[in-house]
């Protein structure tokens, strides 16, 4: 048991996912937006860049971040501590997230894929994982809005980039209202082409183009089944909305969220069937750290034949001491030369120096290295594979999580190297094999082609034009100052305004702090998914159980939590007492907001919207009368689905029949009968119901959002120093001409 996830399409969410693949394949590619949006970017950003996993993990992002720079962008790379100084060094800001990458590595070796070993479950270890991530999450936000951790400069962000296991991405932009961009090194996006990294599939009878694509909404729920109550607990302390179960595993692929993929499509293609939002740029390669070689590895190196290079970087092995003798195995029976690096796992940590043809080393960059070498054996990390292809260098992958198998496989099929060896599976005699495999001049050749083809492509500028062409143009730019983003949005008229801007003109005494609010270059909305009134409803209703239920169980475990609290903090009895009524009243009060919202508000909501949506069940498309953000569009909503609905209701009566008749004669006549009489039912029910569930969720919005207003007026808070900050570090000091811009704005 590897940990990874057997997908059989014999079980109940298999076949139900099955079901949801688009039975129409996609025969026509779609270019990325890159190569279709041609404009020049000159508008400055604040963009953060998050990132969870190993030192491999974290290097592509370097490079992006470097070449964003050079765009006049200020980036701030947030990861883990102890990468602090790797960051620096690169010329880019840092933030500390939190979350230790050794324990996650040594944690993911044992458990490869998502679900975890009995074993790690009587440990205790998922438990304390879920508590790592909490605090990842809440890192990754305190990047958004936090200072300089060292000089104390102001950053609130305007974009954010993210790798998806970095979870807190989507909700950071959400709450802050600015764009975000993924990117990532394996395949994260449905597709046809090629199943999930993360799963083992068993397709007997079903097209395996079908289960490929299912597996990637598998994986995700099975991700959100896992996190889905910590997600929701950071949202609440976001002041957002939880997601609900039916949304939150497939929340990226439904909003669209601008995809970018770091590697060469040289090796893997950009599928088929993925759209425009999604990209394929390359691999990302820092530029090259000035390095010279010890005297060891010099000395080395000038003996022939070259060696090959054996190592694991970032993976933490159970048992080194036994990988240590089985690579040395395979080496004295290959007849190789070999440099081994220790990596985390420190091979060869108990040997004395082993033979003349045997080099441990320490840290040493592979983009020196690997032009040194004949051929690479490693774990399968896409910067380290990337690297080695780069070189032309025949390739062994040993996987031991995530998406080094993928790599290992892509590998392979392109006659790189031989296939991946798990390992689980690794013995000197298949590694002794594999090595011998990449010695073969086939191997080499193709090695050398994918190099060739790769040396044109620029995959950190791909990357940024990917970056720039799916960010709002229009909606980013400060009237003012139209080289800075917009972040303020002036009460009195339709100007929006940079923070540089909103910090001249209030020091300037031209308008006030009360008179800007945060303005959002890019809106998010959540929204439930809706089939139809009875799935609707019957969702809405298990939501409020479920929302009550939990109100239930708070009332009776916060009053016990603030106990054992006040306990651990030394607490007089009376105090004690207080928190315990408190928190159990928190929770009785949260049980009525749910019954009374969920009787009230969602349900009737709900059942309007699936009587509205029921048409796209036999192919009608539905009309989309705008969000319900508010009071204001809650009655404009309302207005437009009962008017459309009565006339749209009352008019397939005669229109359906009619229309399908001329078509398909009496049969044709029948069908549209029978889709006159449901659309019918269905819209005018929506049109019924609407007119007071749409107002109803309108007002509920409206309390919340003068309810939970603490995140915003943090950010608020964090817009206005940063403001005031831009103004007294601005050169020249000349701010005539910006208040003269202002007042001609005012005055139209």
């Amino acid at each position: 048991d590897d940990g990874r996830i057997d997908i059989d399409v014999n079980s109940g969410l298999a076949e139900t996912l099955v079901n949801l693949v688009p039975k129409n394949r996609v025969s026509v590619h779609t270019p990325s937006r890159r190569l279709t949006i041609q404009r020049s970017w000159n508008i400055r950003l604040n963009i953060v860049i998050q990132v969870v996993g190993s030192r491999g993990d974290v290097q592509p992002f370097i490079a992006l971040g470097q070449e964003l720079q050079k765009h006049g962008h200020r980036v701030r790379l947030a990861t883990h501590d102890c990468f602090d100084s790797f960051v620096q060094d690169s010329g880019l800001e840092f933030y500390p997230i939190g979350g230790d990458p050794k324990e996650l590595m040594a944690y993911m070796v044992k458990n490869p894929g998502l679900l975890p070993s009995m074993k790690t479950l009587r440990k205790g270890e998922v438990q304390h994982k879920r508590t790592m991530i909490t605090e990842i999450l809440f890192g990754c936000w305190r990047s958004c809005i936090d200072p300089d951790p060292k000089s104390q400069e102001p950053f609130t962000a305007d974009a954010i980039i993210a790798n998806p296991p970095s979870f807190a991405h989507i909700h950071c932009a959400q709450a802050l209202g600015i764009p975000l961009h993924l990117v990532f090194t394996m395949p994260w996006s449905s597709t046809r082409a090629f199943p999930h990294p993360l799963a083992n599939l068993r397709t007997e009878k079903v097209d395996p183009e079908f289960i490929n694509f299912a597996s990637y909404g598998i994986v995700e729920f099975l991700t959100w089944k896992g996190l889905g109550d910590v997600i929701n607990k950071f949202r609440r302390s976001l002041d957002l909305e939880p997601i609900p179960a039916s949304v939150g595993p497939l929340i990226v692929e439904t909003l669209e969220i601008p995809f970018t993929y770091c590697w060469s499509p040289a090796l893997v293609p950009k599928p088929v069937d993925w759209n425009s939002h999604i990209d394929v740029c390359g691999f990302f390669f820092r530029d090259p750290p000035l390095y010279n070689p010890p005297a060891d590895i010099d000395k080395f190196l000038r003996f022939t034949p070259p060696p090959i290079y054996v190592g694991f970087g970032s993976v933490v092995i159970d048992n080194p001491e036994k990988m240590t003798s089985l690579i040395l195995e395979a080496i004295d029976a290959s007849g190789v030369r070999a440099i081994i690096s220790k990596g985390w796992s420190n091979l060869g940590k108990s040997l004395t120096p082993y033979s003349e043809n045997v080099l441990f080393i320490d840290d040493c960059p592979h983009e020196w290295l690997f032009q040194h070498v004949t051929a690479v054996v490693h774990h399968g990390g896409a910067g380290t594979t990337a690297c080695g292809l780069r070189n032309g260098r025949p390739t062994v992958v040993v996987p031991f999580f995530g998406d080094q198998l993928f790599w290992g496989r892509m590998v392979a099929a392109a006659g790189a190297g031989p296939d991946p060896i798990p390992h689980q599976s690794l013995t000197s005699e298949a590694l002794s094999r594999a090595i011998a495999f990449c010695l073969t001049s086939e191997a080499n050749a193709v090695a050398q082609d994918i190099s060739s083809r790769m040396a044109s492509e620029r995959g950190t500028q791909a990357a940024v034009q990917s970056f720039h062409a799916n960010l709002p143009f229009e909606t980013t730019l400060c009237d003012v100052i139209p080289n800075l983003p917009a972040a303020w949005s002036y009460k009195k008229a339709p100007i929006r305004l940079s923070k540089l801007a909103a910090g001249i003109l209030v020091n300037n005494s031209v308008i006030d702090w009360n008179d800007l609010s945060s303005y959002e270059t890019s809106s998010t909305y959540i929204e439930n998914n809706r089939w139809d009134p009875v799935t609707a409803t019957a969702s809405a209703y298990a939501s409020l159980i479920g929302k009550m239920g939990s109100a239930t169980m708070d009332m009776l475990c916060d009053p016990y939590a603030e106990m054992k609290r006040s306990h651990s903090e030394s607490s007089n009895s009376a105090t004690t007492a207080g928190r315990a009524v408190i928190a159990g009243a928190k929770g009785f009060g949260r049980f009525n907001i749910a019954l009374v919202k969920g009787t009230l508000i969602d349900i009737p909501f709900a059942a309007a919207e699936g009587f509205r949506l029921a048409p796209k069940l036999y192919g009608e498309d539905v009309k989309d009368h705008g969000k319900v953000k508010d009071v204001k569009s809650g009655l404009e909503v309302a207005g437009k689905n009962f008017a459309h609905g009565l006339y749209d209701g009352f008019t397939d009566l005669y229109k359906r029949p009619y229309e399908d008749a001329k078509s398909d004669g009496a049969l044709g006549f029948v069908k549209g009968l029978s889709k006159g009489t449901l659309g019918f039912v269905t819209k005018t029910a929506s049109a019924t119901v609407g007119i007071v569930a749409y107002p109803g969720q309108g007002i509920s919005q409206s309390i919340r959002h003068m309810a939970k207003s603490g995140t915003r007026r943090d950010i608020k808070s964090r817009k206005m120093a940063e403001s005031e900050h831009l103004m007294h570090n601005y050169e020249p000091r000349d701010f005539a001409e910006f208040v003269a811009i202002f007042e001609c704005l005012r005055k139209e």
